[in-house]
C-alpha cells in the first residue's frame, strides 16, 4: 500500500525543482539552531472566530471554523515572506455545549478534508467514547489547498515555516477549546506527529498520541524523491544538508517532552512502513516512553487496522475517565 502510494504521489506531482540553496538557508539555520524549540515559537493570539457554518459530508453533519492567524514566525523566516497572517480551518464534530473531552486530531500529508473525521473515526469516538472531534487543516491542504502558503514543497525554509504555522494554528485552537472542555487530548498521524508532539510540549494537554511518526519533513520528503531519478540530485543534497538539519531543530519533536506524564503518550508505529519506516517510533519511544503499539502493517494501512482503533479506543477511554491535569 505505501509502494503504490508513493508511486501515485510522484505521478500526480510536478518534477521537483531546486528551489533554494544551501547558503540562502544560511541565516535561517543560524538564528533557528541558536534558539530552543520553546522560544522559536511565538505565544499564539488568542483565536477569533471569522465564521462557523454547518456542513454535511454523506450522513457526517459538522461545522467548519476559520479564522484569521499570524504565527509570528522568527525574523529569518518573515524576511522571506513566509510569515503574515492566513485564514486557518477546523471541522468541528461536537454535540452539545456541555463540557466533554476534546481529540484535536492533526491530519497528515494529502489530508485535510472532510474524509479524514471518518478516517479519525470521529462517529464512533463521539458516540462510543463521549469525545468531540476537532480536525485543523495544515497549510496547503484541504479547503486551503489553492490558498497561499503552500505546504509541503521542495522549498526547506517553507517546510519549517508552515510546519511552526501550523503549530501555531493547533495551539490556538487548543487554547480556545479548554473553556469547553473537560479533557483535551492532541494526535498527529504521519506529517501531522510532529505538530500534536510540539503541541504536547508547548501546550498543557491531557494527552497526546501520534501514528506513523516521522523525523524530519524535508528529510522525508528527500528519502523518497530518488524516484524521479539523477535529475533531483542537487534538490536531495540540499534537503539533507546539515545547513537544513539545523533549520529544522526549530521544529525537532523528538527533542522534546509532552506535557502529559508518561502514561498519557501514545506512539503507533508500522513495522513494515514503507514512507517514514520504524526508526521514527523507536526513536521517538526511547525519548518519550509511554506506550507503543506495533501495527503489523504499512504506513498507509494503520488507517484501516481494527487493532490501531483498538488500541487508541483504550487510550482515549483512559483519558477521559481520568480528571484534567490541566488549568482552563
Amino acid at each position: 500500500m505505501d509502494e503504490v502510494a508513493l508511486s501515485g504521489m510522484t505521478l500526480t506531482a510536478p518534477p521537483p525543482t531546486l528551489d533554494r540553496t544551501v547558503d540562502a538557508c544560511a541565516a535561517a539555520a543560524d538564528e533557528l539552531s541558536a534558539l530552543s524549540v520553546a522560544r522559536a515559537h511565538a505565544e499564539p493570539e488568542p483565536l477569533q472566530v471569522k465564521a462557523i457554518r454547518r456542513q454535511r459530508f454523506g450522513p457526517l453533519v459538522y461545522e467548519r471554523l476559520t479564522f484569521e492567524h499570524d504565527p509570528m514566525l522568527p525574523p529569518s523566516l518573515a524576511v522571506e515572506g513566509l510569515g503574515g497572517p492566513a485564514t486557518a480551518a477546523v471541522h468541528l464534530c461536537r454535540q452539545g455545549d456541555a463540557r466533554r473531552p476534546w481529540l484535536v486530531w492533526v491530519h497528515g500529508a494529502g489530508q485535510g478534508q472532510p474524509l479524514d473525521l471518518l478516517f479519525s473515526r470521529a462517529p464512533r469516538i463521539s458516540s462510543e467514547l463521549g469525545f468531540n472531534i476537532a480536525l485543523p487543516v495544515q497549510p496547503g491542504h484541504g479547503v486551503r489547498r489553492n490558498a497561499w502558503p503552500t505546504y509541503p514543497n521542495m522549498d526547506p525554509l517553507n517546510n519549517v515555516a508552515g510546519m511552526m504555522r501550523a503549530v501555531s494554528e493547533v495551539r490556538a485552537v487548543v487554547r480556545w477549546l479548554r473553556p469547553q472542555a473537560s479533557t483535551v487530548a492532541v494526535s498527529g498521524v504521519s506529517m501531522g506527529s510532529p505538530v500534536a508532539g510540539l503541541v504536547s510540549h508547548l501546550e498543557k494537554v491531557d494527552a497526546v498520541a501520534v501514528y506513523t511518526p516521522i523525523f524530519g519533513l524535508n528529510a522525508m520528503i528527500a528519502a523518497h524523491l530518488g524516484r524521479w531519478g539523477p535529475s533531483v540530485r542537487e534538490t536531495i543534497e540540499l534537503l539533507r544538508s546539515d545547513t537544513v538539519a539545523q533549520v529544522m531543530s526549530a521544529v525537532d519533536y523528538q527533542s522534546v517532552e509532552p506535557s502529559p506524564p508518561s502514561d498519557r503518550r501514545l506512539i503507533v508505529g508500522a513495522w513494515h512502513d514503507r514512507m517514514a519506516y520504524r526508526e521514527p517510533a523507536l526513536a521517538l519511544h526511547e525519548r518519550w516512553g509511554g506506550q507503543l503499539y506495533w501495527h503489523r502493517g504499512s504506513h498507509v494501512g494503520h488507517l484501516f487496522a481494527g487493532g490501531v482503533q483498538a488500541a487508541s479506543e483504550r487510550f482515549l477511554r483512559g483519558v477521559s475517565q481520568q480528571p484534567s491535569r490541566n488549568p482552563e
